[in-house]
Parts: C-alpha cells; structure tokens; sequence
C-alpha cells in the first residue's frame, strides 16, 4: 500500500510541475499578447492620423486645382 501511495505522490508531483510550466508559459503569452494588442492599436492610430493628413492634402489640392482652373466642368 506505501509503495502505491508514493507512486500517485510522483505523479501528482510530476503533474504540478507541469501545471506550474504550463502556467508560466500563459503568463508569458498574456503578456506578449498585451504587446502585440498595443502595437496593434497604436498602429490603428498612426493610420488614422495618415487618412487626416491626406483628407486635407487633398482638400488643399482641390483647391488649388479649382483656383488655377485645372479642373474641367462636369
């Protein structure tokens, strides 16, 4: 009976020991993937913040165009 006892003791301590590796390896992803959802978000606002630059570069451009009659009737 001590003998099967110490045998499920091995295995719940091999089987805790892998759960705490398991568990530090989702620590690790949660955080890279913290990461990657910042990168992720700050690269939604730089293109954001590029659309707004080219609407007005193209506003001004069509007021250019208009001013020095380039653009044809329609």
């Amino acid at each position: 009976m001590a003998e099967t006892d110490n045998l499920v003791l091995e295995h719940l301590r091999a089987v805790r020991g892998q759960l705490d590796r398991i568990e530090n390896r989702l620590d690790d992803l949660t955080t890279r993937l913290g990461h990657v959802e910042r990168a992720v978000a700050d690269h939604s606002v730089q293109f954001a913040e590029i659309n707004v630059k080219l609407d007005r570069l193209d506003a001004r451009v069509n007021r250019i165009e208009k001013r020095l009659d380039l653009v044809e009737a329609l």
